[in-house]
């Protein structure tokens, strides 16, 4: 016997005034997957990670449940978008385990293979335990180990930043040293991830300087030293002018893949000499709308990609917004509203980490961006939550 749910016509909301709010369901979705993949640019969702909710606390290690999360995946290389998979998105060095991870990398190269999904993987030195290193050559054999490990199973790494080289490197030329005997390493051409300290508190001073213009200037140094091994770069700053400035500067055949989820159409679309390609969070949650305005974008129509992906915005600064780092929490959200996982519950207890009032506005921005595929069954699931939260909804 199947269970139904109950028919969810309003929910009572709470708002940024302190007030109650009856919202109607909103419509369903209507995006419809391209036939074809997309040619213009390469966008790649940092996929999110399903936590096993049986799982966790003082009696048992987190766990993901692989198969939800492999899931995850499916549905993004379905709309044409690539996956980043293993990144800070899926919660490395915030519950995600390096041997767990490994498991996921594994299985993520044969879904892909099996799709012709485009998909790459983050590499970094997560498994070193805080403040163990005591050495560049350290870090350097950190990354190695786990580059060797997805390269070892035809994987193509992206090369995260580390907070053991943020925390023991003296300045500029450590990290020239360490990036130069990683990347010269690679089988084949890497994206550099320069996550900021808004997503990521423990990389402060990345670059070997607090100063973000003077970082900037090592990691172009960085790049024009090893150019024949960096086939793009990743800027997450959340600061539209440095992308400009960067993507501006950049030696040819060098690609920028922007990590602003702030403001992502206008730098994907470009001015109409540069562009930028994507690597972002956002596109978990939105990868029906990107996918269909990418198809407009393929077209030579760049106003009608912004005007699809411009009612994204609202939803994705407000998954985005400070603390930055929380924001894994509005992606799984949107996941669990349409019903692509069974429940809220994250690695470490994460979810807790955003209030009602927060959820609330993720699931009506997401209703206004039409990205909910079942509205009564978000409608539902978010009752669920706003009553667990004493919100009542009679």
């Amino acid at each position: 016997m199947t269970a139904t749910l109950p028919t969810t016509t309003t929910l009572i909301v709470p708002t940024l005034e302190g007030a109650l709010e009856r919202l109607p369901l909103f419509p369903a979705s209507t995006f419809a997957k391209p036939s074809a993949p997309p040619r213009s640019r390469r966008l790649l969702a940092a996929a999110h990670v399903v936590a096993d909710p049986f799982s966790g606390g003082a009696s048992a290690p987190d766990r993901i449940d692989l198969e939800a999360t492999l899931a995850i995946r499916r549905h993004l290389w379905s709309w044409g978008i690539g996956v980043a998979d293993a990144m800070d998105t899926a919660q490395r060095g915030m519950g995600l385990a390096w041997e767990v991870a490994k498991e996921l990398i594994a299985r993520s190269i044969e879904e892909a293979r099996a799709c012709d999904g485009d998909l790459v993987i983050g590499a970094q030195t997560d498994h070193l335990e805080a403040g163990s290193g005591r050495s560049l050559d350290d870090v350097v054999a950190a990354y190695e180990e786990q580059i060797g490990f997805v390269e070892g199973l035809g994987g193509r790494v992206v090369v995260m930043a580390s907070r053991e080289l943020a925390r023991i490197a003296g300045g500029p030329d450590d990290y020239h040293r360490v990036y130069g005997r990683v990347l010269s390493q690679l089988r084949e051409p890497t994206i550099i991830h320069w996550l900021g300290e808004v997503f990521d508190p423990a990389l402060a001073g990345y670059w070997g300087s607090a100063d973000l213009d003077r970082a900037m200037d090592v990691l172009l140094e960085v790049i024009r030293d090893n150019a024949d091994h960096v086939e793009g770069i990743k800027l997450s700053l959340l600061d539209q002018r440095r992308e400009l400035v960067m993507r501006e500067r950049l030696p040819d055949g060098v690609r920028l893949y922007t990590g602003d989820d702030f403001d992502y159409p206008v730098l994907i679309r470009g001015d109409g000499e540069r562009s930028s390609d994507a690597l972002l969070g956002v596109l978990d949650a939105i990868a029906p709308a990107a996918a269909t305005a990418l198809v407009s974008l393929d077209g030579g129509d760049g106003d009608r990609f912004e005007e699809i992906l411009g009612p994204t915005l609202p939803l994705a600064r407000t998954i985005f917004e400070a603390p930055t780092y929380h924001y894994k929490v509005g992606l799984q959200l949107v996941s669990y509203l349409n019903g692509r996982q069974s429940h809220l519950r994250m690695l470490g207890g994460m979810e807790s980490q955003r209030s009602l009032l927060h959820l609330a506005r993720v699931y009506r921005y997401a209703g206004e961006a039409g990205l909910l595929e079942d509205p009564e069954l978000a409608a539902a699931r978010m009752r669920g939550l706003l009553e667990a939260g004493g919100v009542s909804q009679s």
